[in-house]
């Protein structure tokens, strides 16, 4: 059997070597074999041998069938700077697995337009840092500021989506934004109006915690892969290209 490298961001950190297909892994990493949990997952398959950071040699020793032929569902490689030390180029497909087991494969597209030229945006950063920031860069622009490292505070790279925001205005055809963002409707104001003026702060932490409400609903346009000098942009479907594509995902992620 062959052995597949996959590269869990979300919502643990970890580099995973399995026996495991792509959706059986997801499967299997959100609704367990026996521990019964049920969480959203998101992680991306990578090449093997890309660093030298990993101990390949074991997970090749590891990762063999079991005694009656079943396939190994999984050896940990790392769970710390795993992100950190995986390069942007052995990154392959990304997979946004449901609560229920059913992964949605998003493949990197370098065509892919990110939005531009709006007044605001609201990041969900997954990996690996989790907070919820209200910012007016760009996806490139805000990969970019969060790991460079001339800044105080940086990370070397950055897993984060672009989510939807509500129509204050029309609350009623919003979309699937989520009750969260009207709880907290004044402070969401306050931040958009914190990053407005040009010769201020680029970037205001909405919410540290919110990554525990987070959902594949939310997201807007795309996941993003960002180390500063390349963004990797994973195009999220419309809905209706979802119902063509896997509408059993879609149903189980509450999308329609």
């Amino acid at each position: 059997m062959a052995i597949h490298y996959y590269l869990s961001a979300f919502p643990m950190e970890a580099l995973i070597a399995s026996e495991l297909e792509p959706k059986q892994f997801g499967s299997y990493m959100a609704t367990g074999s026996k521990k019964g949990s049920d969480e959203l997952i998101i992680f991306a398959e990578i090449e093997g041998d890309c660093t030298p950071e990993f101990d390949w040699n074991y997970a090749k020793e590891k990762c063999i069938p079991h005694p009656n032929g079943d396939p190994k569902h999984s050896v940990y490689l790392s769970v710390y700077r795993t992100l950190e030390y995986t390069p942007l180029k052995a990154f392959g497909s990304l997979f946004l697995t449901t609560r229920d087991g059913r992964s949605l494969e998003l493949t990197p597209d370098a065509n892919a337009r990110y939005p531009s030229g709006r007044d605001y945006y609201l990041y969900q950063e997954l990996c690996p840092i989790k907070p919820l920031i209200v910012s007016r860069l760009d996806p490139e622009k805000f990969a970019s500021y969060m790991t460079n490292q001339k800044n105080h505070v940086y990370t070397p790279k950055l897993i984060f989506s672009n989510l939807k925001t509500p129509n204050f205005e029309d609350p009623e055809n919003t979309g699937h934004t989520g009750g969260f963002l009207f709880n907290k409707k004044g402070h969401f104001l306050s931040c958009i109006a914190s990053i407005s003026d040009p010769q201020g702060k680029a970037n205001k932490t909405f919410d540290r915690s919110h990554v525990e409400s987070f959902s594949f609903q939310t997201i807007e346009d795309a996941v993003y892969v960002g180390d500063g000098t390349e963004l990797l942009i994973y195009p999220m479907p419309s809905v209706d290209e979802i119902k063509k594509i896997d509408y059993d995902w879609g149903r189980s992620a509450l999308l329609y």
